[in-house]
């Protein structure tokens, strides 16, 4: 494991310090570039994007496009799951978007890993360390990678939502865990306990009891007045 740069970031005051320690961490990691995003879901609106990172000036035209979000895996990987992601060039091919990762490729995103923290009051931490060659062949190499990158992005996040976010205090909002969050979200897509259980990986007993405990905390007295009420709040959009 890593030594240095977990606990360290917790006490940078601006964005130029939080800059400073993701790319060290990242870079004692073993890649070359990184970003570290925080994402806020709005009830009216779009959601706000703040961020950190060491993109070459080269290729951040190609980062800043507006559709690159959804046409990359990754990102779409991020958005709907809590686990990391290993990418490689297949992850673009299978997602038919084998031309998009060469043309990042060129600027050095030939591989990485990705992953993002899905918090409560709908805020997120994404993070995500690339390289331009591929990932070790041991195993237990990169599975250490990616513990220390989970074990980094948790510290990460707590500055990050300090530093880059402008402070908005809800004190009326309650606050949910972010599997609370997840089985909310799904109910407002219709989803039954038993199927939220299957998307989560839980069982629909574990499903009922977060949708449960939100709807308790929410102070309502179902779950169809609980996804309501979470929308009007901005906890889930």
């Amino acid at each position: 494991m890593l030594q240095g740069g977990f606990t360290s970031v917790l006490q940078v005051k601006s964005r130029e310090e939080l800059l400073a320690e993701v790319v060290g961490f990242t870079r004692r990691l073993g890649f070359e570039t990184v970003t570290a995003m925080a994402i806020v879901d709005h009830f009216r609106g779009e959601p706000e994007f703040l961020w950190v990172d060491n993109t070459p000036a080269a290729c951040r035209e190609l980062f800043d496009d507006k559709d690159n979000g959804r046409r990359d895996p990754v990102m779409q990987h991020c958005k709907r799951a809590s686990v990391p992601i290993i990418w490689t060039q297949d992850t673009y091919v299978s997602a038919g978007q084998a031309a998009k990762w060469e043309e990042q490729a060129r600027f050095g995103y030939h591989t990485g890993i990705a992953l993002a923290l899905h918090l409560p009051e709908g805020r997120h931490f994404m993070m995500g360390v690339d390289r331009d060659r591929p990932l070790p062949a041991s195993s237990a190499e990169v599975t250490r990678m990616v513990a220390d990158l989970q074990l980094f992005a948790v510290h990460a996040q707590d500055a990050a939502l300090r530093v880059l976010l402008p402070a908005s205090p809800q004190a009326d909002v309650p606050s949910l865990t972010p599997r609370e969050l997840e089985s909310l979200r799904w109910t407002m897509e219709g989803k039954t306990a038993w199927e939220v259980g299957n998307i989560l990986g839980i069982s629909e007993r574990t499903a009922v009891l977060h949708v449960n405990n939100a709807t308790h905390k929410l102070g309502c007295v179902n779950k169809h007045q609980a996804v309501l009420k979470a929308l009007r709040l901005g906890v889930i959009r």
